[in-house]
């Protein structure tokens, strides 16, 4: 199995009434139950954009360097996200448009690179 994190910017949200915004989260958390059913379910939250960036880190001069708010030129915001551990492409695929169906705006799909199941119990096994 293989890891991978499905996940829409803020801006590529429509502007909707909060009514409208409830129905489409309670449509995406039954997606969200349907993959916790199946088992591939590993983690997700949303709701996030500019208001939430607690602070931003630039290390560029080999110290960390903290500032309040989101880094100036960011331009996009992570608007939510959902963490899951399928079989393959097809199946993250599969997950990341059933939740564009239900919200109704892009989400964008990302295999973590060296994150497979065997690979993590290896790992685990090794440690103990």
């Amino acid at each position: 199995m293989t890891e991978y994190l499905i996940a829409f910017n803020d801006e590529w949200v429509p502007d909707l009434t909060m009514a409208e915004l409830r129905e489409r989260g309670k449509a995406g958390r039954a997606v969200i139950e349907e993959m916790t059913a199946d088992g591939v379910f590993i983690f997700s939250d949303g709701g996030l954009d500019g208001s939430t960036v607690v602070c931003s880190v630039d290390a560029s001069s080999g110290t960390p360097v903290f500032t309040d708010g989101p880094y100036v030129e960011t331009k996009e915001h992570l608007g939510g996200f959902a963490v899951v551990d399928v079989p393959g492409d097809a199946e993250a695929r599969y997950w990341a448009g059933r939740i564009a169906v239900a919200v109704g705006w892009p989400q964008e799909v990302h295999r973590f690179p060296h994150r497979t199941r065997s690979q993590a119990d290896t790992r685990s096994d090794a440690s103990s």
